[in-house]
């Protein structure tokens, strides 16, 4: 050996075993690791604020969940709609969203474009354009909840929603702008940027509030 020179130790075939289970154990550690970072990706709803969540529920299958147009043009049919404000009503029965039919309150024949209404043959006091519960209120007028569903030709009292009937001891429960109702149904003002709840069945914690399109 020379002068200045490090001893090297020789490896015996056990500790050169024993370093490759070492380092293959690592390998493993470090994979496993990986896997489960991707397991704990976020759900879809992490964002979602939990109240929301909360609020959600899916449209109800079936017929009583749809209920058609059938009622008359409420006022006067014109041929333009004219300044509108926007009213928002959710109806909320068996646990399950009931939609609130486009066509209220505008007479066919009916032109669409990206499945909304856009012409008419002419339009009444009260009016929708499309099934996300926007109702449409003549500008200068204050027309009731009442007026709404005889428009629409469905059934609204303390224990009748559209299709469907209040469970026995209890009523047609009404929230407006997050807040209890406590008069008759029919007698809500469709007030400019209402948001106005109507449930039948278990108690869906009502919106306060609805995010408006530009022009309602």
């Amino acid at each position: 050996m020379r002068p200045g020179s490090t001893a090297r130790k020789a490896i015996t075939p056990a500790a050169l075993r024993t370093r490759l289970a070492s380092l293959l154990i690592g390998v493993v550690a470090l994979l496993l690791g990986a896997c489960a970072a991707s397991d704990r990706q976020p759900s879809p709803t992490s964002g979602i604020p939990r109240d929301l969540l909360l609020q959600a529920r899916p449209i109800g299958a079936g017929a009583r969940f749809r209920p058609p147009v059938s009622g008359p043009v409420v006022g006067p049919c014109r041929r333009a709609l004219g300044p509108r404000d926007g009213v928002h009503v959710e109806l909320f029965a068996a646990n399950r969203v009931v939609l609130v039919a486009a066509g209220i309150g505008a007479r066919p024949p009916w032109a669409f474009s990206s499945g909304r209404i856009s012409r008419a043959r002419c339009y009444g006091d009260v009016v929708t354009l499309e099934p996300t519960g926007v109702v449409l209120v003549r500008s200068g007028l204050r027309p009731t909840l009442s007026e709404l569903f005889r428009a629409w030709g469905q059934l609204l009292s303390g224990s009748r929603l559209a299709s469907f009937t209040a469970p026995a001891g209890t009523r047609v429960a009404v929230f407006v702008d997050g807040r209890r109702w406590r008069g008759p149904p029919g007698s809500v003002p469709l007030a400019r940027h209402s948001e106005i709840v109507l449930e039948v069945g278990p108690y869906v914690p009502p919106h306060a509030s609805y995010t408006f399109p530009p022009g309602a």
